[in-house]
């Protein structure tokens, strides 16, 4: 089933869900997807099954939805502070000629390998464990709370001491902690990552810092299995003219981690398992722009396609102003 959150005829915020042609979206009578899966949590029933009681006949076309830059995250937690952003990252196999030439170097032995080539090699031999045990831990980073996610049309705005915004055409999971603590995956959504790829070049320990930019998810959520193999394109635009394009996998057949593995060593964390929590988690990428030498500018668009997950994700880039400045520490 494929589920949005939009803005609603009367200005308010309503979850969704697209019909099957893809043109038309059925209003579900809650106002919210976390609502929608609560409601599902209590009653003890998948989505679809308590979808199919509450979606209305009528419904709202889609491409207005889009058009009028109605389409919401697909899913927010009411207090921005409880919806937890983060991912992995080396987790992806890349083209087979990036394979060949990963597979060279680790040839080489493991103790000329840098931390990052050997934090790979680990995933490769370790990431994909038999089912119900747990394989080698990836690398994993933290981005943000709610409040940085945007929405499918709205900018990602880098801020003012940033070096670059570049685009990550990511698989994104999504989660809502159960009363009893249990993580419940109520999908997956297309991501744009969005991080600073020159700060991060300077020195892999600057990472953290790279990752603590916004991001976009959406517009729609897939619920249900997940196909292994999925094919996208992502892109940017200048100016109504396509600057860059690029194929990008992603799915389990392309990965050296199996999702269950990275879903575990994320929930493995008390603290990751507060129940109510909401949690956006990036499963990684092997396509960039930043890697083929494009640096993207305010204005760009980035455009991340990846039809099994629905209507691609479309995001302008934007510069802040004026951000926190030295100095603006205040004693009391």
């Amino acid at each position: 089933m494929r589920i949005l959150q939009f803005i609603d005829d009367d200005t308010r915020p309503r979850a969704g869900c697209v019909d099957a042609d893809g043109t038309t979206v059925r209003r579900l009578a809650y106002r919210s997807t976390y609502e929608f899966a609560q409601a599902a949590m209590s009653r003890g029933l998948s989505l679809e099954s308590l979808a199919g009681t509450v979606a209305s006949e009528a419904g709202v076309p889609y491409a207005a939805l889009q058009a009028e830059d109605r389409l919401l995250p697909p899913l927010t937690h009411p207090d921005p502070a409880h919806c937890l952003v983060s991912g992995t990252g080396l987790t992806h196999l890349g083209s087979a000629s990036a394979r060949d030439a990963m597979h060279h170097k680790l040839a080489a032995g493991e103790d000329s390998l840098s931390d990052s080539m050997r934090m790979f090699k680990w995933g490769m031999d370790g990431g994909r464990p038999a089912a119900g045990s747990a394989g080698v831990q990836p690398e994993w980073f933290y981005k943000g709370n709610g409040s940085i996610v945007a929405a499918p049309g709205a900018p990602l705005t880098m801020p003012d001491f940033a070096l670059d915004g570049g685009e990550e055409p990511e698989l994104v999971g999504l989660y809502l902690i159960a009363p009893d603590g249990v993580p419940c995956r109520l999908g997956f959504a297309i991501g744009n990552e969005f991080s600073d790829h020159v700060t991060e070049r300077q020195n892999y320990l600057y990472l953290a810092h790279s990752k603590l930019r916004m991001c976009a998810v959406g517009p729609e959520l897939r619920s249900g299995p997940l196909p292994d193999h999925l094919e996208g394109v992502s892109r940017i635009r200048r100016g109504g003219q396509v600057l860059w394009e690029k194929a990008f996998l992603t799915g389990e057949a392309n990965m050296c981690h199996s999702i269950a593995n990275l879903e575990y060593h994320h929930f493995k964390y008390a603290a990751h398992r507060r129940p109510g929590d909401v949690h956006l988690h990036f499963f990684g990428t092997a396509t960039l722009s930043f890697t083929d030498g494009v640096r993207a500018e305010p204005g760009d668009r980035f455009e991340i396609d990846l039809p099994a997950l629905g209507a691609p994700l479309i995001n302008p880039l934007a510069l802040a102003e004026r951000g926190f400045a030295c100095g603006d520490v205040h004693p009391l």
